[in-house]
């Protein structure tokens, strides 16, 4: 399966390839220190300036959570799960760290697949 990655959508002159790229793209907000052991909250939102359809057939069907190569949580969605209106799906995450944090978030759209976030590094004392 491919894996779609965002790009910097201030670079791109055609509005409907600006449209696509963000409403599709996981973005994964969270401070960037956590404290050993301790509940540490990350949220994944899909879409940023673009809301995404919420139709039967084209929906964004999960979010999961990522630390490097392991998969930490998933959340799955069904269509109307935003009300059946264009919205842009926002996740929080209560993750417990033991060590170092890399995070990412992907998102699936039932529509044009997968789509992975950006990493961000979390230091944890």
């Amino acid at each position: 399966m491919k894996i779609n990655t965002y790009e910097d959508i201030a670079l791109i002159e055609r509005e409907a390839k600006k449209d696509y790229i963000d409403r599709h793209s996981a973005f994964v907000y969270c401070e960037n220190t956590a404290k050993t052991g301790e509940m540490f909250k990350v949220k994944v939102k899909v879409g940023n300036q673009y809301k995404h359809p919420d139709d039967f057939d084209h929906y964004i069907s999960y979010v999961q959570l990522w630390n490097a190569e392991t998969m930490l949580a998933q959340t799955t969605l069904v269509a109307g799960a935003m009300g059946g209106v264009p919205g842009n799906v926002e996740v929080d995450f209560n993750i417990v760290p033991q060590k170092k944090l890399k995070l990412t978030a992907t998102a699936y759209c039932t529509k044009h697949g997968l789509w992975q976030s950006d990493p961000v590094e979390v230091e944890v004392n």
